[in-house]
């Protein structure tokens, strides 16, 4: 039996979205036993944190300085340590997390499980993780903006809801918080039919195993109305329809299927979902360019990618809107050690089974396989595109028998930018930054 306290995370991206978020940790709050943690970050660039929480009615705000202010610093060196304060609390049985929508909801669980928490009375420490589970991710979406957003190119600095230095975009945020979640609650009120069923069937594609709730109303009804709080029936009722084998905050693995949850595949409002699988290499200068065709209406895009230039490493690609990043996800198997294999062996036995179906006698485990949700583009351009960005038969000789010529073509992947801030220690009272990330 786990005996951890359940978590319950909700995210939405800033404006009505947020606001169905509190709404949402409103209704749950009204359980006994709930206790709703709220982090406002509004005024983060300054080092201040406002942690509000909400138990019984009564709600206890607290005023955090933080030497440096980040979302990772205040993930650190204060929500994960309170969590297993609250944890020890025989009064609470469950935690609403109603993330500031600073928060990045696949953050925060991965932090859970793996940042170590120090310094907390009458706890060993560790990962919070040990003390809390991760029961439901939750995503707030209004169907009136959603899909613009998820296809834009605003920053949250943008849209003022960050400083200059945060980069992230809404189009990432977007398309996060619904990949991620294990359930959506969208809210349509005053939203065009068309565009409507444009957004559920990118949803549908997107989170295929997570069930929607679609409320007639906006997700703001007035900060004081009295029919503010969701009805029990509505909210309830769509956590009863999670999955079993949701993946309730669990870390993504990029070498598993990319097309989890069997999504439809027929193209439904102009929307469709684009496979392309391969086992020749990229030629990065030509896939540098050929990446254009995955940024014009283009909702997302991500998968493996084997350049010919990086023949031990399997690169990372994922879009969201008119963004990209690029990052590392380890090494083929091909490119392995025996010990590294027999370890791997252990750990991830299905990629082993997987990579024997198509193993090559040259290139072994080596190849590409992107998913492409597309919602305003031509799939046959896009696929022309990334064929084009393949290396042709003499350049695939090349590949094979002159790898060190190889190596000397130029490589617009090979500088990837890394953020040294490294997430490690969470200790309360400690304020530095942790982050990293690989993108372009």
């Amino acid at each position: 039996m786990d005996d951890r306290t359940p978590v319950l995370v909700i995210a939405g991206l800033p404006g009505r979205a947020a606001e169905g978020v509190q709404r949402a940790a409103r209704r749950l709050g009204a359980e006994p036993g709930t206790v709703v943690v709220r982090h406002d970050l509004s005024e983060l660039h300054e080092g201040v944190v406002r942690r509000t929480a909400y138990l019984n009615g009564r709600a206890d705000a607290t005023v955090l300085e933080l030497a440096h202010g980040c979302v990772s610093c205040t993930l650190r060196a204060d929500l994960l340590p309170y969590l297993c304060l609250l944890a020890q609390r025989d009064s609470v049985r469950r935690i609403v997390l109603a993330l500031d929508p600073a928060f990045e909801a696949e953050a925060v669980c991965q932090a859970i499980r793996d940042v170590v928490v120090s310094g907390v009375p009458g706890r060993v420490d560790g990962p919070a993780g040990r003390s809390v589970r991760i029961e439901t991710v939750l995503t707030c979406l209004d169907a009136r903006d959603w899909l613009a957003d998820a296809t834009g190119d605003d920053t949250l600095a943008d849209r003022g809801h960050a400083t200059a230095e945060d980069d992230r975009t809404m189009a990432q945020l977007a398309v996060g918080q619904v990949e991620f979640a294990d359930a959506l609650l969208g809210f349509d009120g005053g939203t065009d039919p068309g565009e409507r069923m444009r957004t559920a069937a990118v949803l549908a594609r997107l989170a295929p195993r997570a069930p929607i709730a679609w409320l007639d109303e906006p997700a703001s009804l007035g900060q004081h109305a009295p029919s503010e709080m969701l009805r029990a029936d509505a909210l309830f009722g769509l956590l009863d329809r999670v999955p079993s084998d949701a993946r309730r905050g669990a870390a993504f693995d990029p070498h598993a299927s990319l097309l989890r949850g069997e999504p439809l595949l027929e193209p439904d409002c102009g929307v469709a979902l684009l496979e392309f699988d391969t086992d020749r290499p990229f030629h990065p200068d030509r896939l540098h360019s050929a990446i254009d065709a995955l940024l014009e209406g283009v909702v997302s895009a991500r998968g493996r990618v084997w350049l010919a230039t990086q023949p031990d490493e399997v690169v990372w690609l994922e879009s969201a809107g008119g963004g990209l990043r690029i990052g590392g996800a380890g090494k083929w198997l091909a490119a392995m050690t025996s010990a590294e294999l027999d370890e791997l062996a252990q750990v991830d036995p299905e990629r082993h089974m997987m990579a024997s179906l198509r193993w090559d006698e040259h290139f072994g485990d080596r190849h590409s396989s992107l998913v492409i949700l597309v919602h305003d583009a031509d799939t046959e351009e896009i696929r022309h595109a990334l064929h084009w960005a393949l290396v042709d038969e003499d350049e695939l000789r090349q590949v094979r028998f002159a790898p060190e010529r190889v190596a000397l073509w130029h490589d617009p992947f090979g500088d990837q930018h890394e953020d040294p801030c490294d997430t490690t220690v969470s200790t309360p009272g400690t304020g530095d930054a942790g982050s990293r990330t690989n993108e372009r």
